[in-house]
């Protein structure tokens, strides 16, 4: 499989990815979404800076975006899939879980100045639950892979879960 290029449909833009997750700085690690097809999948974009707090201690002198931050990109990319697609955008009355990753293979370090293109596909869903593969991009080179299993929950059915 190589890299999906942007058809130019279906651009996000930060502001809207911020009606769609509750994430925020310094957590929020994705900054668009260039192609998104409602049901099937998105490519995200996540520039990646040397004022990323990560990479204070992730390593002094040798900065490498941790491999499981590049997972969490991918996996935001695809909530965004699920929450537009689904309409469910306004007053985060809805959060998308996620509930396993497997298969998360990392290939080559991604380093500042690197813009991650996080690629997501849809493989199933049924009722509340989304199965996703994605693929991280650099450069038209793969950096990393995972599959993913995520849950929508509503803001009720989160309350009732934490409750004792």
């Amino acid at each position: 499989m190589s890299e999906r290029k942007s058809s130019g449909a279906g651009v996000i833009d930060t502001a809207r990815i911020m009606k769609d997750l509750p994430h925020r700085y310094p957590f929020l690690l994705i900054d668009r979404i260039v192609d998104f097809v409602p049901d099937e999948g998105a490519v995200g974009i996540k520039n990646v800076t040397i004022n990323e707090q990560f990479f204070q201690g992730h390593f002094p002198g040798n900065p490498i975006m941790p491999g499981v931050l590049i997972v969490e990109a991918l996996c935001q990319t695809a909530g965004v899939v699920v929450i537009e697609t689904l309409g469910l955008n306004e007053g985060f009355t809805n959060t998308v879980y996620f509930m396993s990753i497997e298969s998360a293979k990392f290939r080559k370090p991604v380093v500042p100045g690197d813009q991650l293109r996080l690629q997501v596909t849809k493989e199933r869903n049924h009722g509340k639950v989304w199965r996703f593969s994605g693929i991280a991009w650099v450069d038209g080179t793969k950096v990393a892979e995972a599959t993913f299993t995520a849950m929508v929950v509503t803001k009720s059915e989160d309350k009732a879960a934490k409750s004792p």
